[in-house]
């Protein structure tokens, strides 16, 4: 099979990994808006989409050299790898979506990686420093939103102690700058994530003689993760707004800012996590700051299932569509 054809197949099951990821993601960026009613559904999501466009053109790719790099032994990587991890995050990306479970897509493909390249090259292939780093940031980042979150909501109702409820009216506003900056976080750290594998795609296939980040990848991953957050993952979205406790405004607007800071950090510093995690550990911090009992964390415990099944799954996932790809690719040589 031709490089050509090879690399419009990868191009093809990047961006479905990307669009899905944006379906499943919206929900991170507009859930809490809709639900305390700050912004109309669909303007909601427009504004997530052009800030998840706009996030990897001003914030550098950082994410994506950690991802294409840093995880696998590049010289073990090989394009059925590549697309084995895209396939496996793609079907249990479709799956949860399908439930309505707010899970990791950041998770499902770090999974797919390991498992792909474990059964192609062995385990030697795992870069122990790199995953590490990745996993650092994936398990420190959504406590650090639960923290930030927790810190917002007290300060912020301190400040509003005395307030009038006219105060709701300007923290519904004020969700438009704090969306938008989350919008923007999520864009670059999530599409790059793609962009890493797309870059590490064309090295596989001969099209490039490095690992590097050519511009076009960034616009379109960037495109396809956009298009799935105007989409929107309405039951995903469902979950996030409605299951925790009753959203206000004051929660969305402190939920939004602690997961916009911890996410915009991680991305600078090339560390990729999962923006759903970030997002619902904020939304259950901003809640708990004010009344632990008013937050369902049955729900929670039900999400940090999927959470903890995903990377494992998305592994195992991805040893038969490795087989399943090399067999294709040996069939069509």
């Amino acid at each position: 099979m031709s490089a050509l054809i090879l690399l419009m197949v990868l191009l093809l099951v990047a961006l479905a990994f990307d669009f899905l990821n944006g379906l499943h993601d919206s929900a991170d960026v507009v859930a809490t808006m809709i639900a305390s009613r700050a912004m109309s559904a669909r303007g909601a999501l427009a504004l997530a989409a052009l800030g998840s466009l706009a996030g990897p053109f001003l914030l550098g790719v950082a994410v994506a050299e950690t991802v294409g790099s840093g995880v696998v032994d590049p010289r073990s990587i090989t394009i059925a790898v590549v697309l084995a991890a895209l396939l496996s995050a793609v079907l249990w990306n479709v799956v949860t979506w399908y439930y309505g479970i707010p899970v990791s897509s950041s998770h499902a493909l770090i999974g797919g990686m390991i498992g792909a390249a474990a059964i192609a090259s062995g385990p030697a292939a795992i870069q122990v420093q790199g995953l590490l780093k990745v996993g650092v940031a994936l398990l420190t980042s959504p406590i650090l939103g639960f923290v930030a979150a927790l810190a917002i909501m007290r300060a912020s109702r301190w400040l509003l102690r005395n307030a009038t409820p006219k105060a709701n009216i300007a923290l519904s506003r004020a969700q438009v700058l704090t969306a938008a900056a989350l919008a923007l976080s999520h864009g670059a750290n999530d599409a790059q994530k793609t962009i890493g594998m797309i870059s590490l795609g064309l090295v596989t296939l001969g099209l490039t003689p490095a690992f590097v980040v050519p511009w076009w990848t960034i616009v379109m991953s960037a495109s396809a993760i956009a298009l799935g957050t105007a989409v929107g993952g309405w039951r995903i979205i469902r979950t996030l707004g409605l299951r925790f406790y009753r959203i206000r405004p004051i929660h969305s607007f402190t939920s939004q800012t602690a997961s916009a800071a911890v996410i915009l950090a991680m991305s600078l510093a090339g560390g990729p996590v999962s923006t759903t995690q970030v997002v619902s550990l904020a939304i259950v911090g901003a809640g708990a700051a004010e009344r632990k009992s008013q937050v369902r964390w049955s729900a929670l415990g039900e999400i940090a299932v999927a959470w903890v099944l995903t990377l494992p799954v998305a592994a195992l996932l991805a040893v038969p569509l490795h087989h399943l790809v090399e067999a294709l690719l040996t069939l069509r040589g």
